[in-house]
């Protein structure tokens, strides 16, 4: 932190300004009012940048978790949220402690880009009331409640917010383009406030502006009964808060030279600061991307940015209270609404469309549920859309292909002999659950020989299933008096093939064959042995006799 001061206070007060009006916004959008969005972005961005693994990550109210939090205020009321909160931080030390943060690398791009797209549509469909200046219709689904809200505008429309809020919006987006270096969402917001007190415009049509003093919220935890009743949103809300930080230190390691997060130290520190954040009134915190990439961009290089920008927003909190209150609600929708429309990157979006028809239906799916249910429900179905899918792949890589006898130490009638009653497949990639099945099916429709040799050196996996379905097959052969025998088996496959009693059967002789030309050395012993070979002459039997001129 004392590398270079300069930079990173300066990084901080950017950040700052850039969260000030995200944290009224999402404070508002929760449920629990602009100062638990306040109390969160001070507390919870303190305590993660302080504890957590990664020295650029900003940590504060984000559009993720409120579209989590909306349905437990409507069920549980802001006492739900502050509990929930409280377990969840307790899940995410847990986790820490547990060393589960690797395990986040394995979850799909394209489910993530799935949630986030369905993240920026939930956020932005949140913030129609208030962009159209309506009360906020009663609902926990947000496609309904936008509805209603819709219905409520064309009712009596009154154009004052609206304007405002997709004025600040256009503000953010264009001056995004224009200056991306300036914070425009502070510059917007002070215009749109400035206007209505300047113009005396319509407060009412504005569903009034920020409490005024942004008074200190009551703790009102729910009872200890209740708690039961809240494990579930608690694990949905500690899923997400691991999910969205280690995603976005991730992003902020993808962004440096040299830097790299401790996922299990971002964990704990999380979880710090998610139980510490509701004693003081706030919702849930995660890691934010947006916050983090601006602190990123403006030159931070350690902890001491992130602790700036909490110190900031503290003092602001304290000090410019009544200024904050004046802020009109649809000038933070219309900063809500640019937020969205920025959190979808359509390069991303394109480029998993084009990679696989799976991956496009997996992000599709995800983005889909994420409108319909919610986030968490939203993660499952995709990670198990994408688990079937990648089954269904690796399943198909797995082949078995008939291949022509060693030619080498035989002449051309004893191998045309041979062939007659031996034929040879080679079994390549996984023999298991998903793909076992067809191999039956082939084996099964083996044309009438003698021995059947299944080359397994290729074989890169069997599970219990697979070994049984082998099997199966293998028995079925022996019933129509077809000898199965095996070549090459890998150690590591032999204890799941003797534990299922196949092993046995793919060495009827009791012999296990290296390899394929052992195999058919075996084979012809045992054709032999049934006179349907003649015996080889040995090697010193096999002379020349010239007939006399």
């Amino acid at each position: 932190m004392g590398r270079d001061p300069r930079r990173d206070l300066l990084a901080g007060l950017t950040v700052a300004i850039v969260a000030l009006p995200l944290a009224l916004g999402f404070g508002v959008s929760s449920g629990l009012g602009a100062e638990a969005g306040l109390a969160t972005a001070v507390v919870a961005g303190a305590l993660a940048a302080f504890f957590g693994g990664s020295s650029l990550q900003v940590s504060g109210p984000t559009g993720a978790m409120t579209v989590v939090l909306v349905p437990i205020v409507a069920q549980y009321g802001p006492g739900g949220v502050l509990t929930v909160g409280l377990i969840a931080g307790a899940m995410l030390i847990a986790l820490a402690l547990l060393r589960a943060g690797r395990y986040m690398a394995y979850i799909p791009a394209s489910v993530v880009e799935g949630f986030t797209l369905g993240i920026a549509c939930v956020v932005g469909l949140q913030q129609v009331p208030n962009a159209l200046g309506v009360a906020e219709p009663d609902g926990d689904k947000v496609l309904v409640v936008t509805w209603r809200a819709v219905e409520e505008f064309v009712r009596a429309p009154d154009w004052t917010a609206l304007a405002l809020a997709l004025g600040v919006m256009l503000v953010m987006l264009l001056g995004a383009r224009w200056r991306p270096t300036v914070p425009f969402s502070i510059v917007a917001v002070i215009a749109a406030t400035a206007a209505v007190q300047v113009l005396h415009l319509d407060t009412a049509a504005l569903i009034g502006t920020l409490p005024s003093g942004l008074p200190a919220p009551s703790l009102a935890f729910l009872h200890p009964g209740a708690l039961g009743s809240l494990l579930a949103p608690a694990v949905a809300v500690a899923a997400l808060a691991a999910l969205e930080s280690l995603l976005s230190a991730q992003v902020a390691d993808g962004m440096t030279v040299g830097q790299k997060h401790d996922p299990d130290k971002e964990l704990f520190g999380q979880g710090l600061a998610n139980i510490a954040a509701p004693l003081f009134g706030g919702v849930p915190a995660t890691g934010a991307i947006a916050r983090t990439a601006v602190n990123v961009r403006t030159g931070a290089s350690s902890r001491l940015a992130a602790l700036t920008h909490a110190a900031v927003l503290a003092v602001i909190v304290f000090a410019a209270a009544p200024l904050v209150s004046r802020i009109p609600l649809a000038a933070l929708a219309g900063v809500l609404l640019a937020t969205a429309v920025r959190m979808v990157e359509v390069g991303s979006l394109r480029a998993m469309a084009r990679a696989t028809r799976a991956d496009a239906l997996i992000l599709v799916l995800t983005a889909l549920a994420t409108l319909a249910l919610d986030l968490v429900h939203a993660v499952i179905i995709g990670l198990v859309a994408a688990g079937a899918l990648a089954l269904r792949s690796v399943a198909r890589q797995a082949r078995m292909d008939e291949i022509p006898l060693d030619h080498d130490d035989h002449n051309d009638e004893e191998h045309a002999l041979l062939a007659e009653h031996i034929v040879a497949y080679r079994l390549d990639g996984p023999l298991f659950f998903a793909a076992a099945h067809r191999f039956l099916l082939e084996l099964s429709e083996v044309a009438d020989v003698r021995v059947v040799i299944l080359r397994m050196s290729r074989v890169s996996t069997i599970d219990a299933t697979g070994a049984l379905v082998l099997k199966d097959a293998v028995q079925k052969l022996n019933r129509r008096g077809i000898t199965v025998l095996a070549s090459g088996i890998r150690p590591e496959h032999r204890q799941v093939l003797d534990s299922t009693g196949t092993l046995a059967l793919l060495r009827p002789d009791g012999r296990a064959y290296a390899t394929t030309p052992e195999a058919i050395a075996g084979a012809r012993a045992r054709l032999e042995g049934a006179g349907l070979l003649s015996p080889l002459p040995s090697p010193h039997s096999r002379t020349t006799v010239q007939e006399p001129t």
